[in-house]
């Protein structure tokens, strides 16, 4: 994938869409093994260039915006990945709707980052409103309504006991 990256950044140039596209599957093989800075790096870069030539609420660039946040979080810049995912949030309920999945997405994930900064009970809201509307949209049985109900499960758990356990990522 590197590979095809550079050869299309030569190519067709940095801005062009398939470049584009190349570098946010690169930056997302690079989260999946771990290789957080450079993803981060790679995202940043790919977020921006989108921003610039898509718009702030294209579909692509609301993608590079949820896998920045991602390697922001695997990098324990917590603060910084929930203000982009509230942000991408909200970009997405206005472009996609709120029963988008990946409006859907980005909420579970937006419901995790404020549990882990202490928001605990804006996340359990979140959890709430987004389970709902996975089970309206997915049904009962899809993995991601099952995730939707894991993290609301774990959130009433919390207020039971006192302490927080980690969140796996959706």
């Amino acid at each position: 994938m590197s590979d095809l990256h550079q050869q299309w950044r030569g190519r067709l140039g940095q801005d062009h869409e398939h470049t584009l596209m190349a570098a946010h599957y690169l930056a997302w093989a690079l989260l999946e093994l771990g290789r957080y800075a450079e993803a981060r790096v790679l995202n940043q870069d790919t977020w921006e260039r989108r921003r610039h030539v898509l718009g702030e609420g294209h579909p692509d660039t609301l993608n590079s915006a949820h896998n920045l946040a991602l390697g922001l979080r695997m990098l324990g810049d917590l603060q910084a990945a929930r203000d982009l995912n509230q942000d991408t949030w909200k970009r997405h309920r206005h472009a996609q709707g709120p029963d988008d999945r990946n409006t859907l997405r980005t909420a579970h994930i937006l419901a995790a980052d404020l549990r882990e900064l202490g928001e605990v009970a804006a996340a359990r809201d979140l959890d709430r409103d987004t389970l709902e509307r996975r089970q309206r949209v997915l049904g009962d049985d899809h993995p991601d309504t099952l995730n939707s109900a894991r993290n609301l499960g774990e959130a009433d758990l919390t207020d039971c006991t006192g302490s927080s356990r980690e969140t796996r990522r959706p």
